[in-house]
């Protein structure tokens, strides 16, 4: 064999090696490409879900074994009992203003007391100018150390300060009282499905409507036995639409609310309500309410299309009333044990 045809046949036995080298090479780049690719957005996920993390709000929890603060000792007209009691107002010293609806009476429990003390009423249920008829709801304008009243069975709101009584608001099946920092009223009523507003210390004229108030009904601009009401810093308006199984939010000056906590039927599901009762909205905006008939305390975020269960069926029966004080505890009206439950923030 000459010496050139030997060298062909290395040529040609090189250049096999030499293509699959390359492949080799290509396909090494490229695995790296991917797998810089794959990292870089792994790494991105994870940075945008730390960032997501980070800017969660805080969601509150509270121990499930309430602590009973005020009655709790059978039903009963005893100054340590209640009888069905309804709204509640808690003030800056965590004293409580109960509305005693089967008493017919408000009474205010101190802070750490064993039985509570009469400020409204106590003459049995009646019509005359310092007799109650099943009142639904107490508030406390801390201007003036008097309560406001939502005297339903008399309809009527009325104010009392140092037993002394003044007529607010008459001819009004009000069930529920709220009041905002610019000085507004704002009474539900409960038989024309609406929420009006008054400016505090001018009641000489029929208010505004401020919700609800075209008949009732279903649509975005109706109620149907409107109970317990809130009004947040933007004065915007949450509403329990009892028979509706929904949560209203009227914005300010909106002819239309939107639903922000139940609205698919009665039921006990995760996005539903049944004859939803108290109220309240905190610095977050998350919504809760007594979900009455379901025998549980429920927490809504707005446009979330199911709430979370945040008081169980297990620890109140009958859920009617609710507040925070200024620590964040939340305070239930247990209206079938005839007591006042605080569950205590976990910190």
């Amino acid at each position: 064999m000459s010496g050139s045809e030997y060298e062909n046949i290395i040529k040609q036995s090189t250049r096999p090696r030499t293509g699959l080298k390359a492949i080799l090479l290509l396909i090494i780049i490229v695995v790296l490409f991917l797998i810089t690719i794959i990292s870089i957005t792994m790494w991105a996920i994870f940075l945008k879900k730390v960032e997501t993390t980070k800017n969660e709000p805080k969601l509150n929890k509270w121990k499930q074994n309430g602590i009973t603060v005020a009655g709790g000792n059978e039903q009963g007209q005893e100054l340590n009992q209640l009888n069905h009691p309804a709204g509640i107002f808690i003030d800056k010293n965590k004293n409580i203003f109960i509305a005693d609806y089967a008493n017919h009476r408000i009474v205010e429990w101190k802070y750490n007391a064993t039985e509570g003390k009469i400020i409204a009423d106590g003459n049995k249920e009646g019509n005359q100018i310092d007799q109650l008829y099943g009142p639904t709801d107490v508030i406390v304008d801390e201007q003036n150390h008097s309560i406001i009243i939502a005297d339903r069975g008399n309809r009527r709101v009325i104010q009392w300060l140092n037993q002394n009584q003044q007529i607010l608001i008459q001819d009004i099946y009000c069930y529920a009282l709220a009041t905002d920092k610019h000085g507004f009223l704002y009474v539900s009523d409960w038989w024309k499905n609406e929420v009006r507003r008054w400016k505090m210390g001018e009641y000489d004229n029929e208010g505004i409507v401020v919700a609800g108030g075209n008949d009732r009904g279903n649509k975005s601009n109706q109620l149907r036995c409107p109970t317990y009401i809130f009004v947040d810093e933007d004065q915007s308006i949450y509403v329990s639409d009892q028979e509706n199984h929904r949560v209203m939010k009227w914005r300010k000056g909106a002819e239309n609310g939107t639903i922000v906590a139940g609205g698919n039927g009665q039921g006990n599901r995760l996005n539903q309500l049944s004859s939803p009762q108290g109220v309240i909205v905190d610095d977050l905006g998350q919504i809760y309410v007594a979900d009455w008939k379901n025998n549980r305390v429920m927490r809504w975020f707005e446009e979330k299309k199911e709430g979370e269960i945040v008081i169980g069926e297990n620890q109140v029966i009958l859920p009617y009333g609710l507040s925070f004080d200024d620590e964040g505890n939340l305070y239930v009206t247990d209206s079938m044990t005839h007591a006042i439950q605080k569950f205590e923030i976990n910190l």
